[in-house]
């Protein structure tokens, strides 16, 4: 039998920005835990954790300047997913997109011939580079070099993004929903969130929450796997995966977490359970004709049946937690 909704929240109000209500929050898990009879998840048998990738205000939000069309709506569902199944969830993770100014998929990092920046979606390749037709402004030959090395992976062309969660900027945070939420399974289920930054190196784009697209340029190491998130999260019985964008930063993690379980333990695939409704691609650019690859729900949805073939399962926030 699922839980009630708790008293603070309102569907109406998850894409908005606003505080965070801790105190109002807080004082409720405990009356909550208390008239439901939620136990602390360290006494859960069936250890389950929620993961959440980039759930903030960069890509859930409809004013920041990456939203994901459909962002709200699936934030509203995973919330209800996540309140109603809260004595069941043992943990929650999340991860934080980080970027600063300067980072070689941002404007500032580029110019073309005239001097202006790129403007955001621009695709660079090696060869735009190599021409000149854009130039990098600082790192030239590193830059460069990313890029082949980038092309050389076969996954995506380096993209120009508009800047978005900035370190320090309203954009980085949480949604303030899901913030609430994070705040509330806390004090209800007596165990901390655990999250995680990713995304500042300058010289690499960071897609996956486990590694970067590229973790050496020119001799330089520029990110490496994140194991210790990979164990953290493996040590559950079941991980539910949410977030945005499908097309890019989960469909890059889910890809990294098929990689490594493939190489330690096929048996364990299973235990990731990918939320479809619970995160949306980003739109594809307006290209005539489209490159496949910038066809991003294409790809997501095609990458998703590969997912699920691996052993992964798909599963809807309608669904019921079994076991």
């Amino acid at each position: 039998m699922s839980l009630p909704l708790p008293s603070f929240y309102d569907d109406a109000r998850v894409g908005s920005l606003y505080l965070e209500r801790a105190a109002r929050v807080t004082d409720e898990a405990r009356r909550y835990a208390r008239e439901h009879g939620v136990r602390p998840a360290r006494e859960d048998r069936l250890r389950i954790a929620a993961f959440g990738i980039d759930a903030q205000v960069a890509f859930c939000q409809p004013e920041a300047s990456l939203f994901v069309p459909g962002a709200v709506e699936d934030s509203q569902r995973t919330l209800r997913w996540l309140y109603r199944n809260l004595d069941r969830i043992t943990g929650l993770v999340f991860s934080m997109d980080t970027h600063r100014v300067f980072q070689i998929f941002h404007p500032g990092w580029w110019q073309g011939p005239d001097g202006q920046p790129p403007p955001p979606l621009t695709v660079i390749t090696p060869a735009d580079v190599r021409s000149g037709r854009w130039r990098a402004t600082r790192h030239p030959e590193e830059s460069l070099a990313y890029c082949e090395r980038l092309e050389a992976t076969g996954r995506y062309v380096l993209t120009v993004w508009p800047y978005h969660a900035l370190l320090g900027g309203l954009s980085h945070a949480l949604l303030p929903a899901m913030m609430e939420a994070s705040l509330f399974h806390a004090l209800v289920r007596d165990t901390p969130t655990h999250i995680i930054q990713k995304g500042e190196e300058a010289l690499t784009e960071n897609y996956s929450v486990f590694s970067p697209e590229v973790t050496e340029v020119s001799g330089r190491t520029v990110g490496r796997f994140d194991q210790a998130l990979f164990d953290h999260l493996l040590t559950f019985d079941r991980v539910y995966v949410f977030g945005q964008a499908k097309s890019h930063c989960v469909l890059s993690t889910l890809m990294d977490l098929k990689r490594r379980i493939e190489e330690t333990d096929r048996s364990k695939m299973g235990r990731i359970h990918i939320l479809e409704d619970a995160m949306s691609p980003v739109p594809a650019p307006p290209l005539d004709p489209l490159p496949p690859g910038l066809d991003f729900p294409r790809v997501a949805n095609e990458a998703l049946r590969a997912l699920q073939e691996a052993g992964m399962k798909v599963v809807r926030t309608t669904d019921p937690i079994e076991g």
